[in-house]
C-alpha cells in the first residue's frame, strides 16, 4: 500500500492525511514545530498515521504533500523528494510571502519555481484552490452524478496519472489543466480558485464536476 508523507499538517495538509487514510493510506506527518506537537493529529487519524520530521516523512511518503507557505519552498528537502511525485498546495500571495517579480509579471508560476527548486523530483500541483472545509465535505465514490473534480497541472505525465489514481481513490474526479505553466489558471483571484465549490469562505459546500471547473478554468485571464 502507498503511503503518503506530508510536508505541513494544517489545514489542507490534515484534511488530505484524513482522506489517505479513510481510503486506506498510512500517511507520515510532519509540521515546521516537530513530530511531538502532532500527537492530537495522530491520535485523531488512527493507527495508520505517525508523526515524523519532514526529512523522514518525505523519505517514507511514495507520494508526499507539500502544504507550506510557498516563501518556504527553500527549505525543503531535495535530496529526500527526489523521484517522489511532490503534491504541491502552495499558492503565492505577496502580502505573505514577499514579491516574485518573476510571477508578477507572469514570466513563471509559483509551481514553476518549486519544480526548479526540486529538480529531481515530479510536481503536481493540486489541493490549493479548494477550501478545506470543502475538501473535507465534497468526497463521492467513483461514478456518483455530484462527483466533484480537483484541478491539477504538472510536467511529468506519469506523475499526474499517479496523482489522478490518488484522487480517485479519496474521492474526486480530475480536470488536468496542463503544464505547470498553465497553474496560474487556478490560482488566486482566478474564477477557479474556491468559487465552484461554494465560494472560498463559504462554509457551504457546492459540487463541481469536470464540465464546472473546465468552464471555470478556461474563464481565466492574466
Amino acid at each position: 500500500m502507498t503511503t503518503v508523507g506530508f510536508i505541513g499538517s494544517g489545514k489542507i495538509g490534515s484534511r488530505v492525511a484524513q482522506l489517505a487514510v479513510a481510503a486506506g493510506y498510512d500517511v507520515v506527518v510532519s509540521n515546521s514545530r516537530g513530530p511531538e506537537t502532532l500527537a492530537e493529529l495522530t491520535a485523531e487519524l488512527g493507527p495508520k498515521a505517525r508523526a515524523a520530521t519532514a526529512v523522514e516523512a518525505a523519505q517514507a511518503g511514495d507520494i508526499v504533500v507539500v502544504s507550506v507557505p510557498f516563501k518556504a519552498y527553500p527549505e525543503l528537502p531535495v535530496k529526500e523528494l527526489a523521484g517522489k511525485v511532490v503534491l504541491d498546495t502552495n499558492n503565492y500571495y505577496a502580502q505573505r510571502d514577499g514579491d516574485f517579480p518573476a510571477i508578477d509579471s507572469g514570466e513563471t508560476t509559483s509551481a514553476e519555481l518549486e519544480q526548479k527548486y526540486l529538480a529531481g523530483s515530479h510536481l503536481v500541483k493540486v489541493f490549493n484552490n479548494i477550501n478545506f472545509k470543502h475538501l473535507a465535505a465534497l468526497p463521492r465514490p467513483a461514478g456518483a452524478a455530484d462527483r466533484s473534480a480537483l484541478t491539477i497541472a504538472g510536467d511529468d505525465a506519469s506523475a499526474k496519472q499517479t496523482t489522478t489514481e490518488f484522487l480517485d481513490a479519496i474521492g474526486y474526479d480530475t480536470y488536468d489543466v496542463g503544464p505547470l505553466s498553465e497553474s496560474w489558471r487556478f490560482e488566486p483571484n482566478t474564477p477557479a480558485y474556491g468559487i465552484p465549490y461554494g465560494g472560498y469562505a463559504d462554509s457551504d459546500s457546492t459540487p463541481a464536476g469536470v464540465d464546472a471547473i473546465k468552464t471555470a478554468v478556461d474563464a481565466a485571464k492574466r
